[in-house]
């Protein structure tokens, strides 16, 4: 069974006995905690219907996210698969199912979080998932004093933009000392956009390449400002989600910053499209991000063949051109 139904299952009792008003309370009172300034020694999530509520509501949409992330650089660095992971700031873990659904089999698996509530709710959740039984979950601040034992990958997902710009540089920086790979992803605004792309010049400085989404190392293109780069991943929504939200869809996109980067040998896509392709009459008008460090529209008209064909299905996050089919 794929890793995204699993999490579906597990999370699915987490509200039992809790009163949907109070659910619905507790995740709005804990988005706006979030949305403000929080010491990293004053754990947010203060106990278990905390803890349940806020991973019913925000774990599916953080799994897809990383998920989404984990698959561009798992497409850079073919072959490779991580031998240990650890995620800096997991809480409940979402990142630890996002790496089981990327990559096969089990490996060491350590999770750091402050906030004992999430980390006991994380061991109960990832008990449904045989890759995961093993997991360590271990409390730990998260920011200067922070180290890391060596291992392959480390991720760090929606955690920089409760530090401190001096405790965010101290987490990138271990975690650049300590892994192989380092995966950043953050809210897809402009602030997150911003905290990304830190990480990103902090992490090339220590020798790192980057894998995904950019197709070089060199600086971003976008003028600091006018724009940001970010994507989307789709996650269906539960019960609690129209609730809090007051919505009727099925589904929401989560939308997304990140810096996949390494120091293994990396094939990073020769472009990407970074914003929604625009289908018109005879022609699809795609964003990309180059390798010559340029941001540029292309048009791909219906003369273009097959690569008009391959436009029109192209997505938001997409390698352009597409990869020619195994054989």
């Amino acid at each position: 069974m794929p890793s995204s139904e699993i999490l579906r299952g597990a999370l699915s009792g987490l509200l039992d006995g809790l009163p949907p008003r109070q659910a619905v309370g507790a995740v709005e009172r804990l988005i706006a905690n979030y949305r403000g300034s929080t010491p990293t020694d004053a754990p947010i999530l203060r106990d278990r219907a905390d803890v349940a509520a806020y991973a019913a509501y925000r774990m599916p949409a953080t799994f897809e996210a990383v998920r989404s992330a984990l698959e561009a650089f798992a497409a850079a660095v073919p072959g490779w698969v991580p031998a240990g992971h650890v995620d800096v700031g997991g809480g409940t873990g979402a990142a630890t199912w996002a790496v089981a659904a990327t990559w096969e089999g089990s490996r060491p698996v350590t999770v750091l979080d402050w906030a004992e509530p999430a980390l006991a709710l994380g061991r109960e959740i990832a008990a449904a998932h045989p890759a995961l039984r093993d997991v360590r979950w271990q409390r730990a601040r998260i920011g200067a004093a922070l180290t890391l034992d060596a291992t392959d990958l480390v991720t760090v997902s929606y955690v920089l933009n409760e530090l401190t710009e001096a405790d965010r540089a101290a987490v990138v920086d271990a975690a650049a000392a300590a892994a192989q790979a380092v995966v950043v992803v953050e809210a897809g605004t402009p602030d997150g956009y911003a905290r990304v792309i830190e990480a990103r010049d902090r992490l090339i400085a220590t020798g790192f390449h980057v894998a995904a989404p950019c197709p070089h190392s060199a600086a971003c293109p976008i003028v600091p400002g006018t724009d940001w780069c970010h994507f989307s991943a789709r996650v269906s929504r539960s019960s609690l989600h129209r609730q809090v939200k007051g919505g009727s869809l099925a589904y929401e996109d989560e939308k997304f910053s990140y810096v996949a980067a390494t120091r293994l040998p990396v094939g990073p896509a020769p472009a990407r499209v970074v914003r929604r392709p625009q289908i018109r009459k005879g022609q699809v008008l795609l964003d990309l991000c180059e390798a010559d460090e340029q941001l540029r529209r292309r048009t791909v008209t219906k003369r273009h063949g097959e690569l008009y064909r391959a436009a029109r299905d192209a997505d938001w996050g997409d390698v352009w051109p597409p990869p020619a089919p195994a054989e």
